[in-house]
């Protein structure tokens, strides 16, 4: 391209013949053109180079405007004339179509299956919880074991932290039965000696990252069996299985109520920068949901208890529930995950199911020996 092409370009042989003979473009005479139809053609215009950018915007304006259908789609409007219809007139716009309607909310996962494994986890519990308390403590260490086993596969996968998962296990499930077994005083000790099996086991590999995956067994050890233990202290009191079964209900009851309220009228975020979709509503439908189940539930189902109770109670489940969920939702999001498995359909794992029951079972635990004792 010359700078020619970027100035005004030559006016003849715009709208007709010049004196340097045929215009390009021009339609031959011939049989398919008769005398009439060759004086209402005329040739094809000449256009000049213009940039697509830049340059005098008055060529460009020039150009745009002789140069006709080439640039705009006036084909139809500049060949029709008085009393024509044209061929193909452009659709009218339909003013009668309605607006588009807003999208619904979701609730972000499958509300039915979630609904089916919620149901047949609760019978599973209240089976065993009822029938024979031994059989509930061997699901709580499976729990534990299949927490632990999530935890720590989504550690090295994410982060490269190998924290050694058979002595958490077996440390895990021991800490569990010595609980029943023993109270408060046998869960510490097998805590400790789960805690010195990591460091030892950790001992056979490599010492790079040795302090990172010892930290994180420790923490993996405190965070999912230690807390764990405290449901099966419950489970030893005369109406162990009625305390249990009132932990279950608040935390259950505390988190449908959160997400019921903050899903209807949730509009001011909670901690935006760890959990988005919690919001302050959500929250105080969580404390309300669960001081009402809170004092129905000592009202009726424990042994010396009355309404007020129940209603500290419940207030304690919402606070330490809600903190257990935002603490779970700060591992993942460090971890840049959603869930932290897929065993659960319409859940995810075990371990996102236990994150608001792990620090509410020592909160209740204690409160229960304080309200009506340990018996």
């Amino acid at each position: 391209m010359n700078d020619s092409s970027w100035g005004t370009p030559p006016q003849t042989g715009y709208w007709g013949p010049s004196d340097q003979g045929p215009v390009q473009g021009a339609a031959p005479a011939g049989p398919a053109y008769d005398a009439h139809n060759a004086q209402q053609t005329r040739p094809l215009p000449y256009v000049a180079d213009v940039p697509a950018h830049g340059g005098d915007q008055d060529a460009d304006r020039g150009a745009a405007r002789l140069s006709g259908p080439l640039f705009r789609d006036e084909t139809t409007q500049a060949r029709t004339h008085p009393g024509e219809v044209p061929q193909n007139p452009e659709p009218m716009p339909d003013a009668s179509q309605p607006a588009p309607r807003p999208p619904k909310k979701s609730a972000g996962r499958d509300l039915g299956a979630a609904i089916g494994v919620g149901v047949g986890l609760g019978a599973v519990i209240v089976a065993s919880l009822f029938v024979v308390k031994a059989v509930f403590v061997g699901v709580i260490a499976v729990a534990v074991v299949v927490g632990l086993w999530e935890l720590t596969k989504r550690l090295q996968e994410r982060k490269g932290i190998k924290a050694p998962l058979v002595p958490l296990a077996l440390g895990g499930a021991a800490m569990v039965i010595s609980g029943y077994v023993g109270g408060a005083e046998g869960a510490w000790v097998a805590m400790a000696l789960t805690a010195l099996a990591v460091l030892v086991w950790r001992m056979t590999e490599p010492p790079e990252g040795y302090l990172k995956d010892v930290t994180a067994g420790l923490f993996a050890a405190f965070y999912v069996p230690f807390l764990a233990t405290f449901v099966a202290m419950m489970l030893t009191a005369d109406d162990g299985a009625w305390r249990v079964l009132t932990f279950l209900l608040l935390t259950v009851v505390s988190d449908t109520g959160a997400y019921a309220v903050g899903w209807r009228f949730g509009k001011h975020k909670l901690a935006p920068r760890i959990s988005p979709g919690k919001t302050r509503e959500g929250l105080l439908g969580a404390v309300s949901f669960a001081m009402v189940a809170g004092a129905l539930c000592m009202q009726f189902l424990i042994d010396d208890g009355t309404w007020w109770q129940g209603l500290l109670l419940g207030l304690a489940v919402a606070a330490s529930a809600t903190l257990g969920d935002l603490g779970e939702s700060m591992i993942k999001r460090d971890l840049g995950i959603k869930d932290m498995g897929t065993l659960l359909p319409g859940h995810g794992g075990i371990m996102d199911r236990l994150d608001s029951l792990l620090p509410t079972a020592p909160v209740v635990w204690l409160l229960l020996v304080l309200f009506v004792g340990s018996g």
